[in-house]
């Protein structure tokens, strides 16, 4: 089992913001539970906390997250943003297959608002929580969670109809370095969110979403929790809404829900 402990002092995470105060753990419920907890105690931005294994991970609407031990990545970073946010989990995703494209040799892509896929299958996953500031005025911090299938087999993966999970070894065929992965997504990460807080979800961030989007041009269905809508994907608008044209020509913006289907035959 490779040793997360490598990552300690690492001279590529030292200046880069993220990961260069790193809490590593054996075991815990959820990362971003223990984190969260260390932001409440004053914890620096950057700060992150990995696992080798959970007993309580989760996903987006509380879904469990599968974390069985030494074979993924299991982490949550601390960040303090000043302002934008509600962008974070839309550029997040990029550093992720930023590290699975150079460290696996896979194509990966981003479905909206924060899965990746590859071949249309679930290897990643994120979840943003933010804590509003006591006075009310904005965000205090938020907790970005992150997992990873690295090393997992298909035994030690939950079973699902939509979107089935895989890891970087059942679609590569050889093991990747945990660590490895995590120092290239924390670089990227610290890259991507300095642009955020400097630029905002500029123009070149929203192209360099679309252009890794599982979906761009398919026809989809979108489950907003309200409603299902069924169009094609256009891509995001500048403030990362998802855009579809409807089966009639309109434009419909999706500000939050979940992405359920897609023509893969298309485009």
């Amino acid at each position: 089992m490779e040793d997360l402990r490598a990552l300690y002092d690492d001279p590529q995470l030292c200046g880069c913001g993220i990961g260069a105060s790193l809490v590593l753990l054996e075991s815990v419920g959820s990362t971003n539970t223990y984190a969260r907890e260390l932001a409440l105690a004053g914890a620096s931005e950057g700060t992150v906390v990995m696992a080798d294994s959970q007993s309580a991970g989760r996903g987006r609407m509380d879904r469990e997250w599968v974390s069985p031990a030494g074979v993924n990545l299991y982490m949550s970073v601390v960040l303090r943003p000043p302002r934008y946010a509600e962008h974070l989990t839309l550029v997040a995703p990029l550093a992720v297959v930023g590290a699975l494209e150079r460290q696996c040799g896979l194509a990966a892509r981003v479905k909206w608002p924060n899965d990746v896929l590859v071949n249309g299958r679930k290897i990643a996953g994120l979840l943003g929580e933010a804590s509003v500031a006591s006075s009310g005025a904005g965000v205090e911090f938020v907790i970005l969670g992150v997992g990873i299938n690295l090393n997992a087999r298909r035994d030690q993966l939950p079973q699902r109809v939509l979107y089935p999970a895989t890891s970087a070894f059942l679609e590569s065929g050889r093991e990747v370095s945990r660590i490895a992965v995590a120092r290239d997504f924390f670089v990227d990460l610290a890259r991507l969110y300095r642009e955020l807080l400097r630029e905002g979800f500029n123009a070149r961030l929203r192209s360099c979403w679309e252009a890794r989007c599982a979906v761009l041009g398919h026809q989809v269905t979108v489950d907003t929790g309200a409603e299902k809508i069924s169009g094609t994907v256009l891509g995001l608008d500048p403030d990362g809404g998802l855009r579809l044209r409807l089966a009639d020509g309109r434009t419909e913006r999706v500000v939050s829900g979940d992405v359920l289907a897609y023509d893969t035959t298309a485009p």
